[in-house]
């Protein structure tokens, strides 16, 4: 059973850009999309949902480009 985990990475602009930019590319192909976060090799199923989510509170904004699925 893998273990519960939380990271968050920040990347370059130009980093971020590629990744995006792979992601595009797997969506339109209708393929499964591999990233690796922090070391971990990640692989986003095709059946995946994709979400965007802003927050505001008195010290700033979010975005958050979100990929969730459930496990099979």
């Amino acid at each position: 059973m893998a273990s519960s985990r939380d990271i968050e990475t920040t990347y370059s602009t130009a980093e971020f850009v590629e990744k995006l930019r792979r992601l595009a590319d797997a969506l339109e192909k209708g393929e499964r999309f591999d990233i690796q976060i922090a070391g971990e090799r990640i692989y986003v199923p095709v059946r995946a949902r994709y979400t965007i989510e802003h927050e505001r509170d008195a010290d700033g904004e979010e975005i958050e480009f979100q990929i969730t699925w459930d496990k099979a």
